[in-house]
């Protein structure tokens, strides 16, 4: 969800070594809010050990590819405090945004959650988030 630290903990995480990507950026995602999946096919076969995050539609084709599913998650009025602080992204600044998240953590988080192979909340210390992966992981390259 948008607000749950995913771009805090790809950053901690990118500073202790690992690679990274964020598929809300850089092309990943298309225009119609699913990812490009040769682009993506073509990543996971090239990299052994990466972190990635995103949200949509069609993430659950890759799910085989990936050694952990982690659902990084916190309460609706952590997300929307989150998003209507953050200066690095617009999304969540109007009510409209607002609305979104509130209905996606009630209609698409418990179809993540089903999905997830861990369930991480997004509440606590991003140290200690990556801490968590870090040890799923094992030590980055």
């Amino acid at each position: 969800m948008s607000g749950a630290g995913k771009t805090t903990l790809l950053t901690e995480l990118s500073r202790r070594g690992y690679d990274t990507v964020d598929t809300d950026h850089d092309g990943w995602t298309l225009p119609d809010g699913d990812w490009d999946e040769p682009r993506m096919a073509a990543l996971l076969a090239d990299r052994p050990v990466l972190v990635v995050a995103g949200t949509v539609a069609n993430q659950g084709h890759f799910y085989d590819r990936f050694d952990h599913i982690i659902l990084l998650s916190a309460p609706l009025g952590v997300l929307l405090d989150r998003v209507t602080a953050r200066s690095n992204n617009p999304y969540g600044k109007t009510a409209e945004h607002r609305a979104d998240i509130a209905r996606y953590v009630r209609e698409v988080e418990p179809l993540l959650r089903r999905g997830a192979t861990l369930e991480l909340d997004g509440q606590r210390p991003v140290g200690e988030l990556a801490d968590i992966i870090e040890q799923l992981l094992g030590p980055a390259s």
